[in-house]
C-alpha cells in the first residue's frame, strides 16, 4: 500500500512537471518552482519562466487640433495630415519605393484640390539618402507640376544627400531655400540592391547605372547653371556644400536668416512737447546750478533802525 502511494505521488509529480515544461521549456532565470519527489526528500527545481515582450515606444504620429474654415470647433488630426491640408509636405526619411509612393500620391492629391489649386506647394526636406529610381519618379512629378503652372517651394532643413539634392534643386527658381546650418551632399548613385547573375547581366546593370548617373549630371547642370564638366569632376568624390556655397553653386536661391527687425530693437519715439511751445527739457539736459558764494550781512549804520514802531521818548 505504501509502495502504491509513492508510485501515485511520483506520477502526479511527473504530470505537473510536464505541464510546467509545456509553458516554459527553458530556464531564463525568472524563477523556479521547487517540488519534492520521492521519500528521500530530494528537491528539484523546474523553470516556470514568463516570456515578456519588449516595451516598445508608441509610433503613432502626434495629434494636433485643426479647425477647417467655416467650422465652429476644432478636431484632432495627425500632424502630417494637418500639414498636408496647408499644402505643406514634410520629407524627413530615406526615400525608397514606399516613401516615393507616399510622396507622389500626396503631390497628386494637392494638385487635384480645386479650392487651393492656386496656392504653392511647400516641400520641407531632410533626406539622408535616396534610391535612384524612386527619386527620379518624384523628380519627374515635380517637373510635371512646374510645367502645369504650379509653384513648388523647397526648403532644406538639415541635409539633402545624393538624390535628395536633386529634389531640393528641382523647386521653382527663386523659391529654393536652405537653413543656415543645412548642408548638401552631391554624389553618384549605385545599384539599389544586391544584383546577382551572370557576368554579362551584371555588366548590363552597371552600364545602366552609369547612363543614369550621366543623366543626373545633365539635370544638375540645367538646374544649377554649372558646366557639365565641372559637375562631373565634383561628383568623382563626395562633394559637400554649406548653405552659402550651395547658393553660389546654384542648388538653392536664398538662405533663411532670422529677421532682427522683428525683435523689438530701439526706435526713435516722439514724446511731444509742452503746450507752451518751448522745447521739452529733461533732467539730463538741464544746466548744472552755479555755486553760490557766501555773503556777509551788511553792517547797520548808526541811527538806522528797521523798526517802524513808535520811538521811545528819552532814547536817542
Amino acid at each position: 500500500m505504501r509502495t502504491s502511494s509513492k508510485i501515485l505521488q511520483f506520477l502526479l509529480a511527473s504530470v505537473a512537471i510536464k505541464s510546467c515544461l509545456a509553458f516554459a521549456p527553458t530556464n531564463h532565470g525568472h524563477g523556479s518552482i521547487p517540488s519534492t519527489l520521492g521519500g528521500a526528500g530530494e528537491k528539484r527545481s523546474v523553470a516556470c519562466a514568463v516570456k515578456r515582450m519588449p516595451i516598445m515606444m508608441p509610433t503613432q504620429e502626434p495629434m494636433v487640433p485643426y479647425r477647417d474654415s467655416g467650422s465652429d470647433y476644432a478636431s484632432f488630426i495627425g500632424l502630417n495630415s494637418a500639414l498636408l491640408r496647408d499644402r505643406k509636405l514634410w520629407i524627413g526619411k530615406f526615400i525608397d519605393d514606399n516613401a516615393s509612393n507616399d510622396i507622389i500620391s500626396s503631390l497628386i492629391y494637392l494638385t487635384t484640390e480645386a479650392d487651393n489649386a492656386y496656392k504653392p506647394v511647400e516641400l520641407y526636406l531632410n533626406v539622408p539618402g535616396a534610391l535612384l529610381r524612386p527619386s527620379l519618379a518624384i523628380y519627374d512629378v515635380i517637373q510635371q507640376l512646374k510645367s502645369s503652372g504650379k509653384e513648388i517651394i523647397t526648403t532644406n532643413f538639415a541635409l539633402c544627400a545624393g538624390m535628395g539634392s536633386l529634389i531640393a534643386a528641382a523647386g521653382t527658381k527663386g523659391k529654393r531655400r536652405v537653413m543656415p546650418n543645412a548642408r548638401f551632399l552631391l554624389q553618384k548613385t549605385g545599384i539599389d540592391s544586391v544584383f546577382q547573375g551572370q557576368a554579362t547581366d551584371i555588366a548590363l546593370e552597371v552600364k545602366n547605372v552609369k547612363t543614369w548617373n550621366q543623366k543626373i549630371i545633365g539635370e544638375l547642370s540645367e538646374l544649377t547653371g554649372q558646366p557639365y564638366e565641372r559637375i562631373e569632376q565634383d561628383l568623382k568624390r563626395d562633394f559637400y556644400l554649406s548653405s552659402d556655397e550651395a547658393v553660389r553653386y546654384g542648388l538653392c536661391d536664398e538662405v533663411l536668416l532670422p529677421s532682427f527687425g522683428k525683435m523689438g530693437l530701439p526706435v526713435n519715439v516722439d514724446l511731444g512737447s509742452f503746450s507752451s511751445g518751448e522745447d521739452q527739457k529733461y533732467q539730463r539736459d538741464r544746466p548744472e546750478p552755479e555755486e553760490q558764494k557766501p555773503t556777509t550781512p551788511a553792517k547797520k549804520k548808526k541811527g538806522d533802525d528797521d523798526d517802524d514802531g513808535p520811538q521811545i521818548a528819552g532814547l536817542k
